[in-house]
């Protein structure tokens, strides 16, 4: 039962709000539910804690609804 119930609620906490990291057209990064701007550099973190960061860009759009965070080369 502890495991059904744990995976349930991983599953809920899932489908919260991760979004897919688009640049170019292109996803380049997924599940991330941190972003940071530095200067001219973005700093991305998904669930399982990995970071990415992303030079001379910046952030045009965040939307929820399809859970998808837009970048922009500058």
């Amino acid at each position: 039962m502890a495991t059904f119930l744990n995976f349930s609620i991983f599953i809920r906490c899932r489908k919260m709000c991760e979004f897919k990291v688009i640049l170019n057209g292109k996803v380049i990064f997924e599940d991330v539910i941190y972003a940071k701007t530095e200067g001219e550099k973005i700093i991305l973190k998904n669930i399982l804690g990995a970071l990415k960061e992303v030079e001379k860009c910046k952030i045009v759009e965040i939307d929820v609804n399809s859970e998808r965070l837009t970048l922009s080369s500058i």
